[in-house]
C-alpha cells in the first residue's frame, strides 16, 4: 500500500484505494495477494464509474462473477483502477479523473482503456490487475507498459457484473508482470457461468500445466504484407529480433499476407462503437455533455452508424473467423507486433485519431474471438517498451500461454520494471 501511497498521485492509476482487508479463510494460490481491478467490474459495496461521470453513484450490490472468484481463492482486491472513458478509447487520457501517464516516460501515453491497471502492474502497485479487451484494452497498454496482457477467448471469461462496451466483443483477462502469473490469473478466472449469455462451457484445464515444455517443433505464420508495412522500423525491428528467437527455439516461421486483416479491423470498430452506443443510448440522449468530447463522438457515430453497416460488420466476422480457421489449419500460431508504434507522446494527436492507429493490429482478434497475448519484445531506442502478439486457435490458451513462455525465458525483457 505505501507503494500506492508514494506514486498514485503522479500515475492516477488508481480511482479507489481500498482499505486492507483480511483475506477469506482458505488455502486458495492467491492467498493475501494484492489484486487491482478495472472500475468496470463491480465491487459489491462501491459505484461502478467506468472511468465517468454518466454511470449511477449508486454501490454494487453484488461482485462482478470474477471477482467473486478470485476473493474465493484468498485474493486482496486492494482497489479499483482508472480506465479511458467508458472503455472507447486507447490512450488512458481521461478527462474526469485524470490521465495516466506511462511510467517508462510520463510525457508519452500508457495506452487503454485498462489504462490504470497496466500502470498498477507495471509499478508494482499489486501482483496483478483486470482489465477488458474489445479492441485492443488490454493488449495495448501491456505493450506500452513493458508487461504482460492476455485476452482469452471469447466466452472463457464471465462478463457478469462488467459494464460492457460491446456484448459482442468483450473479453475479461489479466495483466501481469510474468506469463506464469497470466496463467495462474487465467487459471482462477475462467469457467462456465450459467448467469451469462456469453459464457461457454468447455472444459475446466490447467493452464500452467504445459508451460515449460518446449516449442521446438511449432509452426508460426509471421506476419507481412500490406496489413503490417504501416509498422514503425523500431517496432519492425524489435518484431524481426522476435523471429529470431523462435528460430532459436528450433521453430519454422513463415512469412504470411492475411490482409483481410484490414477490413477486420474495420468491422470491429464499426460494431464496437455501435454496441456502446446501444448500451449508453439513454445517457447519450438525456446526458451527452456528462461525456468526454471524444467519447461523445464515437458514440454519436456508433448511433448513427446504419443497420447495413453493422450487418456488413457481422458478416465480416464471420468470414474472418472462417478464413483464420483455414490458417490455423497450417499453423501452431500467428505472430505480429502488439502495435505499429511505441506509446505516442500524451498530446501528439487527438484520442480519436490515436484510436484508429493504435488498435489496428489488436482489434481484428476482438472480433474473430480468438485468444491473445502481448508480451515484451524489446525497446525503442528512447527507451519505450515494445509488444509481441501471438494469437492461437480458440480456446489454445494452454499453447498460447506456452509459446509465450518460451519467449519469456529465452529473453530478458520480461519482469523489467521503470525506474520512478
Amino acid at each position: 500500500m505505501r507503494r500506492i501511497e508514494g506514486l498514485n498521485s503522479r500515475f492516477n492509476a488508481f480511482l479507489r484505494v481500498l482499505p486492507i482487508s483480511t483475506p477469506l479463510e482458505t488455502n486458495g494460490p492467491l492467498y493475501g495477494a494484492p489484486i487491482a481491478i478495472k472500475d468496470l467490474y463491480d465491487l459489491r459495496g462501491y459505484p461502478t464509474t467506468a472511468g465517468s461521470k454518466v454511470m449511477p453513484e449508486d454501490p454494487a450490490k453484488a461482485n462482478a462473477a470474477v471477482v467473486d472468484r478470485l476473493i474465493d481463492q484468498g485474493a486482496r482486491i486492494i482497489g479499483k483502477t482508472n480506465t479511458h472513458e467508458i472503455a472507447v478509447g486507447v490512450t488512458g487520457m481521461n478527462p474526469h479523473f485524470g490521465n495516466v501517464p506511462n511510467p517508462w516516460n510520463s510525457d508519452h501515453i500508457i495506452g487503454g482503456s485498462s489504462s490504470g491497471s497496466a500502470a498498477a502492474v507495471s509499478l508494482g502497485m499489486c501482483l496483478a490487475a483486470l482489465g477488458t479487451d474489445t479492441g485492443g484494452s488490454i493488449r495495448i497498454p501491456a505493450s506500452f507498459a513493458g508487461i504482460v496482457g492476455l485476452k482469452p477467448t471469447f466466452g472463457r471469461v464471465s462478463t457478469r457484473g462488467v459494464i460492457p462496451l460491446s456484448w459482442n466483443l468483450d473479453h475479461p483477462g489479466p495483466l501481469t508482470n510474468t506469463v506464469s502469473d497470466a496463467a495462474l490469473m487465467l487459471n482462477l478466472m475462467s469457467g462456465y457461468d450459467p448467469l451469462d449469455p456469453f459464457s461457454v462451457e468447455t472444459p475446466i484445464e490447467d493452464f500452467s500445466s504445459e508451460l515449460d515444455q518446449g516449442i521446438e517443433g511449432f509452426t508460426f505464420g509471421s506476419l507481412a504484407g500490406e496489413f503490417i508495412q504501416l509498422a514503425d522500423p523500431e517496432v519492425m525491428e524489435a518484431f524481426s529480433a522476435s523471429i529470431a528467437v523462435f528460430e532459436k527455439l528450433k521453430c519454422k516461421i513463415d512469412p504470411v499476407e492475411l490482409d483481410f486483416l484490414i477490413d477486420a479491423a474495420i468491422a470491429n470498430t464499426d460494431m464496437l462503437k455501435s454496441d456502446g452506443a446501444a448500451f449508453h443510448a439513454d445517457r447519450l440522449a438525456n446526458t451527452p455533455d456528462l461525456f468526454g468530447d471524444d467519447v461523445r463522438v464515437r458514440l454519436t457515430e456508433g448511433r448513427e452508424t446504419p443497420v447495413t453497416n453493422y450487418a456488413l460488420a457481422r458478416h465480416t466476422q464471420a468470414i474472418t473467423k472462417m478464413k483464420l480457421g483455414y490458417f490455423f489449419n497450417k499453423y501452431d500460431a500467428l505472430i505480429l507486433p502488439t502495435t505499429p508504434v511505441t506509446a505516442p507522446l500524451m498530446f501528439e494527436n487527438d484520442p480519436l485519431k490515436q484510436a484508429k492507429a493504435l488498435n489496428r493490429f489488436t482489434a481484428p482478434f476482438n472480433l474473430s474471438g480468438l485468444p491473445a497475448i502481448s508480451i515484451p519484445c524489446g525497446f525503442s531506442p528512447s527507451g519505450l517498451p515494445i509488444g509481441l502478439q501471438i494469437v492461437v486457435p480458440a480456446w489454445q490458451e494452454k499453447k498460447l500461454l506456452r509459446i509465450a513462455r518460451a519467449f519469456e525465458r529465452e529473453t530478458n525483457f520480461i519482469g523489467q520494471h521503470p525506474e520512478v
